[in-house]
């Protein structure tokens, strides 16, 4: 019923910027809160960002904070993400997801993209 595709990623050096983008099937797309989540080798998933369906909240974890900006734009149904600054530890598949409303506060994501590598080289 969703389909999430991310856009964007690639092979970047310490210090870059990258931007990532998400196009959603999500009927009435302001409905829902989106996030991106990252999942490097032999770590666990990590959330990375989220955005509440009319973009009045964000969440920012704190590995990410003041280098990385999520956005949407409800008209094209997409969400991005800004990434600045970039670090080797950023290395890792990055993956949009959906949630069942317009907050994720005590929701877990629903619906998730195949997601894009992202490598950051020292």
């Amino acid at each position: 019923q969703v389909q999430l595709v991310e856009s964007g990623g690639g092979l970047v050096q310490a210090g870059d910027s990258l931007r990532l983008s998400c196009t959603a099937s999500i009927r009435t797309f302001s409905n829902y809160a989106m996030g991106w989540f990252r999942q490097a080798p032999g770590k666990e998933r990590e959330r990375v960002s989220a955005i509440s369906g009319r973009a009045i909240n964000r969440y920012y974890a704190d590995s990410v904070k003041g280098r990385f900006t999520i956005s949407r734009d409800n008209a094209k149904n997409t969400v991005t993400l800004q990434m600045n600054s970039l670090k080797p530890e950023d290395t890792a598949v990055y993956f949009c997801a959906s949630y069942s409303s317009p907050d994720w506060y005590g929701q877990m994501a629903e619906y998730w993209g195949q997601g894009t590598q992202v490598t950051v080289s020292s």
